[in-house]
């Protein structure tokens, strides 16, 4: 019924394949709406195990799964939801040796990992492949999230430009999760319909406590390791 949409839009939803690395608070969002909105194939790469502890933010796994894997947990709600979708479980760990391959027959990638590591491991793999994708992060009562469209935008690194120390894990409030993994998964869906305007050359902040969102203008650093002219 939305005109920006329509049969075509929906067309192109169900012809669209696109990858979730980590299937945790922000992963559980991305999964369950992007079924629901009828996108065709979604992979999800995840190596963990469902632990009680998760429950307040991971929404796609219940108390029963607990000790089960992420993805076998995820598929099964997902299928009930959504059973015309096509579902691809990767148990594992995304790594260095796995990353390229993992990425390369999607057409957008969802990063909802909870480590600085691994964000910039799949920065520099999507802008090396050109393939275009969404970052988000949370801690607390606050997160942020950018869109990546490579060759046409900064990456990740050109914002943060080195990983921080280690961050001490300070917990999250669910909801923050959720709200940031929902952002995701519109731009996902905005990307593939070729609708609106996407957080490129953006990075869109959240407070909870303030409830309050910064848009925050950002811009290509021609001397980013990744994507910088050399």
């Amino acid at each position: 019924m939305l005109p920006e949409v329509g049969r075509d839009g929906q067309l192109k939803l169900m012809r669209s394949k696109v990858l979730i690395i980590g299937c945790g608070g922000l992963g559980s969002v991305n999964a369950l709406y992007l079924a629901a909105a009828g996108v065709g194939k979604i992979g999800i790469a995840d190596g963990d195990r469902v632990e009680l502890s998760n429950l307040n933010r991971q929404i796609i796994h219940f108390t029963e799964d607990a000790g089960k894997r992420k993805t076998e947990s995820a598929v099964n709600k997902l299928s009930l939801l959504n059973p015309d979708v096509e579902i691809i479980t990767y148990p594992v760990r995304v790594d260095l040796k796995n990353i390229c391959k993992l990425i390369r027959g999607y057409d957008f990638i969802i990063d909802c990992t909870d480590n600085i590591p691994a964000r910039y491991m799949i920065n520099d793999a999507c802008v090396k492949a050109g393939k275009p994708f969404s970052h988000a992060g949370v801690c607390r009562f606050k997160g942020q999230t950018m869109t990546v469209i490579p060759e046409k935008g900064p990456c990740y690194r050109c914002v943060f430009p080195e990983p921080p120390g280690e961050l001490a894990v300070n917990g999250i409030l669910g909801t923050v999760a959720g709200l940031l993994g929902i952002i995701q998964a519109t731009e996902a869906i905005k990307y593939i319909i070729g609708e609106g305007k996407l957080l490129a050359g953006k990075l869109l902040t959240y407070d909870a406590l303030e409830m309050k969102f910064r848009e925050i203008p950002i811009y290509r650093d021609k001397n980013c390791k990744t994507c910088g002219k050399k």
